[in-house]
């Protein structure tokens, strides 16, 4: 019975064929083998009966006597299991759960060991691939330095660290782990309730993204973008949050920088524009006032037996000329005067004309002086800057109705890179500032201060040409005008300008030009050239009033020919913007064949490059009669040094 009983049990045990099953003496020699063990090892019975264990270990484990250890445990303790490396006959390896049980006899003496061992090279296979994956996943987390990727619990508090968070953020992985997500928010946001608020989101709505100041460890701030995500385990429980936090401050300033300067170009633009057409408006302007103070100066001496009447053009001619100034201003604005720039001493200026400045002031507003020790000269028109002067102390009383206090000082600046606050270009230059502490602009008053006919004066009280006008001036002259101000805090007007080196001068002007006289001193042949019939009708009957003889021609075409026919011309007058052929090419022609030919550009505003056509005499727009009597004089003092030379 007992014999039958063995016989079943050997076959049960031949027949398991995933466990390798076999009984070993306690010397360690294999007494039996199932066909389990020699699925698992390749050996046959007869290949290992009577043989050690050790054959399956690995040389390795062999020299540290790790089948001699397995065997002492399992006697010791009457169990012994590990896993480990075991080698098959084909010389491969694989990876097995070893348990080792102490076999003894009823009467309880050790007899040898049931070793049953199981083959786990899939599984084992499969865990280190996992493990060698999160591995890799651990890794990249920590080398992404860009980026503060880690984890929090489901009530916000951090479980996970990487070297971008340590980076960005600044504290260390022990530093940081169980504390809240709210360290790295502002007081603000905290008071605020906005970690809880992110949180709350990602919870209900899987994701919360936003951007918004965040707080290193050492108290600074920086422009984070935030995305926090919601983690589920398969279940479907909240289990916690993905947090990934960007550092975007250089792109958050680069993008401002850019609109910065998006708005300064379209700023720039607009009063390009706005200048352009004020030019060419203002340049129209001065020709018909042109012909309004011409005509009215040629029908003074004619009503002088009416003191009504002369009363009367008198009016009208103040009237024109107020039209004229109005006109220069508008040119200031866009650009297009005639300036005749020279080393000004900003002190020296300033000082001379400072009771006229206190004067326009008046006597409720107290002007001061402050300037340093050593001031460099700027290259600039000193009569404009007077002008200049005087409409930025105008606007500051303007502000101040109770009265009040104009600090005007002047510092000499360098500046050393692009992107300076002015927009200027690197260079030296003097800074004259007007300060008051009068009402000051708001930002919408502020941003349009500087445009032509923009005025918070009541109606009538203003042309809002005045800042136009220096903002102009600036402008031609290398520099730039730059308002700061506040509503309530009073306003700067600081006006930019270029530093004059010593070499440079005011610009020769030839041929030099005689004083005004009221009458000329005698008659001349002038051809007077002008597209537009009124001004040259205009100009030929105040030249014919004092006595000289005019040729009109209403093209540079009509002047070239006029000149061709007759040879008895004294004096050629052009305007310059003219149609097919403009004056300055009509004065290269006739210099280049008539070179002892005197010639006077009348122009309404500096269109003429500099350094082009020399020996040209200038006679801005709208003149007068007695401007026109100096220049006609200064060409022919000019013409009759040329023949003594000769």
């Amino acid at each position: 019975m007992n014999t039958t009983g063995i016989n079943r049990y050997e076959l049960l045990v031949d027949s398991v064929v995933d466990y390798a099953i076999c009984l070993i003496n306690l010397d360690g020699t294999i007494a039996s083998w199932n066909l389990g063990c020699e699925r698992s090892t390749g050996y046959s019975a007869s290949e290992v009966l009577g043989k050690h264990i050790a054959m399956f270990y690995t040389d390795e484990a062999q020299a540290a006597g790790e089948p001699a250890a397995a065997l002492v445990t399992a006697h010791d303790e009457g169990r012994m299991e590990a896993e480990g490396w075991r080698c098959r006959k084909d010389g491969s390896q694989y990876w097995v759960n070893v348990v080792l049980d102490l076999v003894r006899t009823p009467d309880g003496m050790a007899i040898g060991y049931a070793s049953v061992t199981r083959d786990l090279t899939e599984r084992k296979q499969a865990d280190d691939r996992l493990r060698h994956s999160e591995e890799q996943f651990r890794l990249l987390l920590q080398g992404v330095g860009d980026c503060a990727i880690y984890m929090l619990d489901p009530n916000g508090f951090i479980t996970s660290w990487n070297t971008g968070a340590q980076r960005i953020k600044g504290y260390t992985r022990e530093e940081i782990l169980g504390k809240h997500l709210s360290t790295f928010y502002t007081l603000e946001d905290r008071a605020a309730g906005e970690p809880q608020r992110a949180l709350g989101l990602a919870a209900s709505t899987g994701r919360f993204e936003a951007e918004g100041w965040r707080v290193r460890k050492d108290g600074s701030s920086f422009w984070a973008h935030v995305i926090i995500d919601r983690i589920t385990d398969d279940d479907g429980r909240h289990v916690g949050f993905a947090k990934v936090t960007r550092d975007i401050t250089a792109r958050r300033d680069a993008d401002a920088a850019l609109a910065d300067a998006r708005e300064a170009l379209f700023q720039s633009q607009k009063l390009e524009a706005v200048g352009q057409l004020t030019g060419g408006v203002a340049h129209d302007f001065n020709n018909l006032l042109m012909a309004v103070i011409g005509s009215l100066e040629l029908l003074e001496p004619r009503l002088s037996h009416d003191p009504h009447a002369l009363n009367l053009l008198g009016n009208a001619l103040a009237g024109a000329r107020r039209g004229a100034a109005l006109t220069k201003r508008m040119l200031a604005f866009a650009r297009k005067q005639e300036l005749q720039p020279t080393a000004i001493d900003v002190r020296v200026l300033v000082h001379g004309i400072s009771s006229l400045l206190q004067r326009s002031a008046g006597p409720t507003i107290t002007i001061d002086t402050v300037f340093p020790l050593t001031l460099h000269h700027t290259l600039v028109d000193g009569n404009q800057l007077e002008l200049a002067l005087l409409n930025l102390v105008m606007n500051a009383r303007d502000a101040m109705p109770d009265g009040g206090h104009i600090i005007i000082t002047a510092k000499n600046e360098s500046i050393e890179l692009s992107g300076h606050r002015t927009a200027l270009p690197p260079g030296d230059y003097v800074s004259l500032s007007i300060t008051d502490n009068g009402q000051g602009m708001d930002a919408a008053t502020l941003e349009r201060a500087t445009e032509p006919f923009f005025t918070t004066k009541g109606i009538g009280k203003g042309t809002g040409l005045g800042l136009s006008m220096v903002h102009g001036l600036a402008e031609q002259s290398g520099g730039r005008l730059v308002l700061r101000s506040e509503a309530g805090r009073g306003t700067t007007a600081e006006l930019w300008l270029p530093m004059a080196f010593t070499e440079q001068v005011a610009p020769s002007r030839a041929p030099e030009q005689a004083a005004p006289e009221a009458e000329a001193s005698s008659a001349q042949s002038i051809l007077v050239v002008d597209d537009d019939p009124l001004i040259a009708m205009t100009m030929t009957a105040v030249l014919n009033d004092l006595g000289h003889v005019t040729v009109e021609a209403n093209s540079a075409q009509e002047a070239l020919e006029q000149l061709s026919q007759k040879t008895f011309f004294d004096l050629m007058i052009t305007d310059y913007a003219m149609p097919v052929m403009n004056g300055l090419q009509l004065i290269e022609e006739v210099q280049a064949r008539w070179p002892d030919l005197p010639i006077i550009l009348a122009s309404g505003y500096a269109e003429l490059p500099g350094g082009s056509a020399r020996d040209v005499l200038r006679l801005p727009k709208p003149f007068g009669r007695a401007d026109l009597v100096r220049v006609v004089e200064a060409a022919v003092a000019w013409s009759a040094s040329r023949k003594t030379t000769v």
